[in-house]
């Protein structure tokens, strides 16, 4: 199978709070990036989609993509779903089942700043529009830090939770702040969840976990050009990091070379 990018998005907001700039991305910058890919002849698949096609060779668009959106913020409804709507593309939200209709406390702590969480309504509206709904725990937490029974407990409530408010099944879970193991992504599965996605960067491969999917993280430069975008999009990472990484493994060669002995052969002896 090809590699599927999954995009990874958070906030979308008029004016992003600095606190949390590298999370956020503008309306008219999102608006730009689901334009592309429409353009582009992308076709937005789902989880599930994406499941089905690595079990049982299940057929995806020839330029599958996902977009996921973690946390739930009110924000991310009101400016991102009218885009995607026009364009006929779909998403998954990623909810923290716990916090629905109140605000991002947990960044309270982290980084001082709270910004208001779409209630139940919302999220229903988002059901019956077609996007996807996923959990995103109950309260998140870093997940790979807390006692068994903890990690547990935020796994099944928020599934449990958001099941109860939609009348479906949740199967489809984001780790929050990427924080899991072998262990969490075990408790993950015996959960009910069939899908987890992680905030390592990479596109989602054949031989890729189903309980570890990588994902493409889209607003990590507030202002990523286009060409930028399309070098994410197709290789899972920064058009910086690969640049540095390039350079990394050719400083590598070239350090070997230089210690490894001339061959008399190869140059001779004068």
């Amino acid at each position: 199978m090809s590699r599927v990018p999954i995009l990874m998005y958070h906030q979308v907001a008029r004016r992003p709070d600095p606190r949390f700039r590298c999370y956020s991305l503008t309306p008219k910058a999102f608006a730009r990036q689901m334009r592309w890919l429409a353009a582009g002849g992308y076709g937005t698949i789902t989880l599930d989609d994406l499941l089905a096609h690595k079990s049982g060779g299940v057929p995806l668009p020839s330029k599958p993509v996902i977009i996921t959106f973690d946390d739930g913020f009110l924000d991310a409804v009101e400016w991102a779903v009218p885009v995607l709507r026009s364009l006929g593309l779909t998403a998954t939200f990623f909810i923290v089942a716990g916090l629905i209709g109140k605000s991002s406390r947990w960044l309270e702590a982290e980084l001082g700043v709270e910004f208001p969480l779409m209630g139940w309504d919302t999220v229903r509206r988002l059901r019956d529009a077609g996007f996807q709904i996923g959990s995103h725990t109950v309260t998140h937490p870093r997940l790979a830090e807390l006692e068994e029974a903890d990690c547990r407990s935020e796994l099944v409530e928020s599934k449990n939770l958001i099941e109860s408010q939609l009348d479906e099944e949740i199967r489809h879970l984001a780790y929050p702040y990427g924080s899991f193991n072998e262990d969490v992504a075990s408790m993950a599965a015996e959960a009910g969840y069939v899908s987890a996605c992680t905030v390592r960067a990479g596109l989602s491969g054949a031989g890729e976990a189903s309980h570890a999917l990588s994902r493409v993280w889209v607003p990590a430069r507030p202002r990523e050009t286009t060409p930028e975008f399309y070098l994410r999009l197709h290789t899972g990472v920064p058009v910086q990091r690969r640049l540095r990484d390039g350079t990394r493994r050719t400083w590598r060669r070239l350090r070997r070379a230089a210690a490894q002995p001339r061959s008399k052969a190869r140059w001779g002896r004068r």
